[in-house]
């Protein structure tokens, strides 16, 4: 991807299932720590970007063409929370889903829920609706539910608002055990929602957080 830089595709069954990359000496500079991105993917990037910005987002990388493969821009939504836009060409991003090793889900974790369900339904069309206990704001893409944004006092005010990636598994513990002896970091223990699914969150050995999710039977 440039000068003694080297882009990582992972498979999965033979399919892209994401990317990484080393961060770059600007990042660095700002302080960006590792971690996951989450891209959403959109029919025109130039108009979404525009459109966040008109929402009260920021652009903080303007769209930018990557070689024939799509279409990008990174934003920011009014909360803080970064996340990408993607306009596939010969790309069209992860190639499988719904089984383990993929990602199933996103949480948004911000002190703002109100105003970040506002942003990102102006921008992407998105439904929130609440939770059977009406906390827990449900986010909608279509006829398909795609994340979500917990409760403001779920928020680690100790953490910047981000995106938290929900990666499916068919055994939570044995996962996060896994991860463990692979050299991770256990923030969330495996635990069980009830008429959800058993999950944990951990960071892999430079600190980029993720979950790990066992959907309920």
């Amino acid at each position: 991807m440039g000068p003694d830089e080297v882009y990582t595709m992972f498979n999965l069954d033979g399919r892209n299932v994401g990317g990484c990359y080393a961060l770059k000496a600007d990042m660095l500079s700002q302080g960006v720590p590792p971690h996951w991105m989450l891209y959403v993917a959109v029919t025109d990037a130039d108009q979404t970007a525009a459109k966040a910005g008109s929402a009260g987002g920021k652009v903080m990388a303007s769209p930018f063409d990557v070689m024939d493969f799509g279409r990008m821009a990174v934003l920011q939504d009014p909360t803080g929370a970064t996340f990408s836009i993607w306009q596939p060409k010969t790309h069209p991003g992860a190639g499988i889903q719904g089984v383990p090793g993929t990602v199933c889900w996103a949480d948004l974790m911000t002190p703002e829920p109100k105003r970040a369900a506002e942003f990102y339904g102006q921008v992407f069309d998105w439904h929130v609706e609440p939770g059977k206990d009406g906390n827990y704001l449900h986010v909608k893409n279509g006829n398909d539910f795609i994340g979500g944004i917990p409760p403001a006092e779920h928020f680690n005010p100790n953490t910047p608002p981000h995106w938290m990636i929900y990666f499916l598994v068919q055994d939570s513990d044995a996962s996060t055990a896994q991860a463990k002896d692979a050299g991770a970091t256990i923030y969330v223990p495996p635990m069980t929602v009830e008429g959800v699914g058993r999950w944990s969150i951990v960071a892999d050995p430079q600190g980029a957080a993720f979950a790990l999710f066992q959907p309920g039977r």
